[in-house]
């Protein structure tokens, strides 16, 4: 199901780490995908620049898994888990635009097979908790919409 927080496409079937703008999707593997929000995307505008973590780097959680670049802003995509990454996304290396374009599919970010998922997920948000926790940081932000 798709959410919608002043305009930004906000996936309830995702999990957030709402501070950082940053999503996970669980696979049936066991690994996870990070990406960033769409909110995350109207605030850096075009992003212009991937420069990710190479596969078997372990990354801490709430550190970088990649760094983003953009017009107007440079900085890291912190990871809402702690993991090894499995593998960076070669198609936004070609075209860092893609993660505007479609921040939640060919947008991702980073996969990851994570260490401690059930620690770490447990202050994500999911579902109406975080179309909740948005709205309350676009509040807190002064983000008029995307």
């Amino acid at each position: 199901m798709m959410g919608i927080v002043r305009g930004c496409e906000i996936p309830e079937d995702l999990m957030y780490n709402v501070d950082n703008n940053v999503w996970l999707r669980k696979e049936d593997d066991g690994s996870v995908t990070i990406g960033m929000t769409s909110y995350a995307c109207a605030l850096a505008g075009q992003i212009v620049s991937y420069t990710p973590k190479g596969a078997g780097k372990d990354i801490k959680k709430d550190k970088s898994a990649a760094t983003v670049e953009s017009g107007k802003w440079v900085g890291p995509l912190k990871s809402p888990v702690s993991g090894t990454v499995v593998s960076s996304n070669d198609e936004v290396a070609k075209d860092p635009g893609l993660i505007n374009k479609d921040p939640y599919g060919s947008g991702w970010i980073a996969k990851l097979t994570p260490t401690d998922f059930a620690g770490d997920s447990g202050e994500l948000k999911t579902g109406a908790d975080a179309l909740t926790a948005f709205e309350e940081k676009m509040t807190a932000d002064g983000f008029g919409g995307c």
